[in-house]
């Protein structure tokens, strides 16, 4: 299964990345190609470390279930238009699409060093490393082909 913590993984994600462009469309759900590399670069940031959010109560009753089924294998994909903590949800107009471009890019980027062994998701629970990088592979890959790439 694919993760963000191998490193021809990152660099494919990168090269998507920089396909996307301001006239990238939504194949689906309602955020601008701006707005989803915003909601992508605090999801990051988030697992990185840079910010907390708070744990979920209904997180903590579904979550193990809900990774489980999650990482099941590789053909299991995010549903579009899932839910997400209203932390990461990005409203508004950006400008600038490629500042956020290069800022996730950036972001993305330091998964090469990441070091968290123990890490605790606010709906998930505790996840390994390898469950984490699949996971954050998972939720990259389902942004990107929201705008077809």
């Amino acid at each position: 299964m694919k993760s963000i913590f191998d490193s021809e993984t990152r660099d494919d994600v990168i090269k998507r990345i920089d396909a996307l462009n301001a006239n990238s469309s939504p194949l689906w759900g309602k955020m601008t190609v701006a707005q989803m590399m915003l909601h992508c670069s605090l999801t990051d940031d988030y697992y990185l470390g840079n910010t907390k959010v708070n744990r979920s109560f209904l997180g903590r009753i579904f979550g193990k279930i809900a990774i489980n089924k999650i990482l099941k294998d590789n053909s299991a994909i995010l549903s579009k238009n899932a839910p997400t903590s209203p932390f990461f949800k990005v409203t508004g107009d950006i400008k600038d699409v490629e500042a956020e471009k290069q800022k996730w890019k950036s972001t993305v980027e330091k998964y090469a060093t990441f070091h968290n062994e123990a890490f605790v998701h606010f709906f998930f629970g505790k996840m390994t490393k390898a469950q984490l990088g699949q996971f954050i592979y998972k939720h990259t890959d389902h942004h990107l082909r929201q705008f077809g790439n």
